[in-house]
């Protein structure tokens, strides 16, 4: 029989803005019951987005008074805002539910892959460029963030090669249905045959 410590994993959701990643991976993680790790933004929030249910949104003080201190597992700086991740909240997590997901840049599923190993899992989720522009504009986000957004689009498609796992986005539920599935064979707990 298996240890259980041998199916306890960090799901890590990324791709380009746009593709769909936060829909998909809030999705999968309800339905697989899933604890999230929230990462840390200076950014205010965009509309529809809640603090401490989205990102834990900080001013740029505390930001930098938690990196100096060590803080982040993971720092980056996007559009001159800041994205942490605490090392403390994913072992905390990670202890207490054994299982977790998380979203991010490519740059912080490739900086968990190496801390964590095996234990991470990476989830690419992508769309092409023309549909990623329109799914923005539906959004009613304004032409000059879309193209900052957009100016990242060809780099944030590298890390496709560098993850376990792709799926493209066209088909919302589909792509929940898939990903869905293919978590259950890392899980193992057979949910067809539960009431």
């Amino acid at each position: 029989m298996a240890d259980s410590r041998d199916r306890e994993f960090i799901f890590v959701f990324t791709g380009p803005d746009g593709s769909g990643r936060k829909t998909i991976a809030d999705s999968v993680g309800s339905t697989l019951g899933l604890t999230k790790v929230l990462s840390y933004a200076t950014r205010k929030p965009r509309p529809g987005e809640v603090n401490g249910q989205d990102y834990h949104f900080i001013t740029p003080e505390l930001y930098e008074e938690l990196d100096a201190s060590g803080d982040f597992i993971e720092s980056v700086t996007i559009n001159s805002n800041q994205y942490g991740i605490r090392d403390n909240d994913i072992r905390r997590s990670f202890r207490n539910n054994g299982c977790i997901y998380l979203i991010v840049n490519a740059e912080g599923a490739d900086m968990l892959k190496q801390i964590y190993g095996t234990q991470v899992v990476r989830l690419f989720i992508y769309a092409d460029r023309g549909t990623v522009e329109e799914r923005q504009r539906q959004e009613g986000i304004s032409g000059d963030v879309i193209e900052e957004r957009l100016s990242r689009y060809e780099t944030d498609m590298a890390a496709h090669a560098r993850c376990e796992h792709a799926f493209e986005n066209y088909d919302l539920a589909h792509t929940v249905f898939e990903i869905t599935n293919t978590l259950e064979q890392y899980l193992q707990r057979n949910l067809e045959e539960r009431d």
